[in-house]
């Protein structure tokens, strides 16, 4: 928030930003505005005038808007795959949207109530974001990495519309079930704005896009993998128990979130979570060597030893500092500070879905055969065959290399 406004000013904004986001434009009051940012409602009123007022000056003022088209726009590289960056970018968007509901719903469901000078903020702050957006595909179109029958600035509009809608339905509403998660989406996203327009380019495969309808499989290498662990390790237990479960089971962050401390089967034998869902149910052994190095044993490694330190009732496996069950975004969050300075082979930034990538390329290298990963998934073994494809690249590869060694 700019350092020339008044401390008095800056309150208000502040305390109103954190009352608009919690419960929304029309459920905030000036008085309560007033209240906890500790001046007299008079004084409120003589600085915005009424409480749309301040919603004018919160839009206008507040860094939280300012910054938040430069923020969506930061993964808009010059150069790249249009499908990642696309991904990356729909993702940054969720991200920050999901973060603030209750302001979605009233900045958008309520917007018919403002004054005309408050729903033109909005109309600017969209059209900049659009702007950005657009200027990224422009240049994309420009280099030949994107073909499109549409203006790069239409397409910019309708992509955002598109992940706005998404976000405004998904974050707003129970039990819509349009798509199975956000990753479903983002790929739907993807397949829809980048590979339809670009029949003629196959260098853009959805390559971390949603697994399940990926045609290229992009697993992380093991000193990666590694590496990873070791700074989830540093980061405190419940990291390190997020980082294992992601490379020693597969699973997909939406099923980390729903997963109860009781849905483990612990003996000296095995380690098995539980996984349901509305419409099946399954379970999958965590692995106790990934990529090739120990983690413990069944009943002691990293998961283990995160249940044994809590000394909370709370059923969730895991929590935030609040104690409700951990958020898309807080995983998010963790996974970008343990990577933090990390690249792939391709030179990208690792994502979590890459994870899931690793686990099943490694049951496969391992030997397990393709009708039992479809149990331990829950996948079709049409939808599996990219990761039995990479398996065998890589398995020719080590035979290619042990051969060069023997001779």
């Amino acid at each position: 928030m700019s350092s020339q406004l008044s401390p008095a000013r800056q309150r208000i904004i502040k305390t109103a930003l954190e009352l608009f986001t919690t419960q929304g434009v029309t459920s905030t009051t000036t008085r309560q505005i007033a209240d906890l940012a500790e001046v007299n409602e008079v004084t409120l009123f003589r600085q915005f005038g009424n409480k749309y007022g301040l919603l004018l000056a919160l839009l206008e003022e507040s860094t939280a808007f300012q910054n938040l088209g430069e923020y969506l726009a930061k993964n808009l590289y010059n150069e790249g795959d249009v499908s990642q960056i696309i991904h990356d970018y729909a993702s940054n968007a969720l991200l920050s949207l999901e973060q603030v509901p209750e302001l979605m719903r009233s900045l958008i469901g309520e917007a018919s109530q403002y004054p005309t000078e408050n729903r033109q903020v909005l109309g600017r702050g969209i059209k900049k974001i659009n702007q950005q957006l657009g200027d990224y595909l422009a240049k994309a179109v420009t280099q030949g990495s994107l073909n499109t029958n549409l203006p790069p600035h239409k397409l910019a509009a309708l992509l955002n519309a598109t992940i706005f809608g998404y976000a405004i339905i998904e974050f707003t509403s129970e039990f819509t079930e349009l798509w199975q998660n956000q990753d479903d989406f983002i790929n739907s996203l993807i397949n829809l704005f980048v590979t339809q327009n670009n029949l003629s380019t196959p260098a853009f495969s959805m390559n971390t896009a949603n697994l399940e309808l990926s045609s290229e499989v992009v697993d992380l290498p093991g000193n990666l993998v590694f590496k990873i662990l070791q700074q989830a390790r540093k980061s405190g237990l419940q990291d390190y128990a997020l980082a294992y479960v992601l490379f020693a089971a597969g699973l997909s962050v939406n099923e980390i979130i729903s997963l109860q401390k009781t849905q483990q089967i612990q003996t000296p034998q095995a380690h098995i979570l539980q996984i349901s869902t509305p419409t099946s149910s399954r379970q999958v052994p965590l692995n106790q060597w990934i990529m090739g190095k120990h983690y413990g044993v069944y009943n002691n490694n990293p998961l283990a030893k995160w249940l044994k330190s809590r000394k909370d009732d709370y059923p969730t496996m895991f929590i935030n500092d609040k104690g409700s069950s951990i958020s898309e975004l807080e995983i998010q969050q963790r996974w970008q500070k343990w990577t933090d300075n990390m690249y792939t082979p391709q030179s990208r930034k690792p994502t979590i879905i890459q994870t899931q990538h690793t686990w099943r390329v490694e049951m496969l290298m391992r030997g397990i055969s393709i009708e039992n990963l479809t149990i331990l998934t829950g996948c079709t073994d049409k939808q599996l065959q990219p990761y039995a494809y990479r398996a065998k690249e890589k398995s020719a590869i080590e035979q290619a290399t042990n051969l060069d060694q023997k001779n």
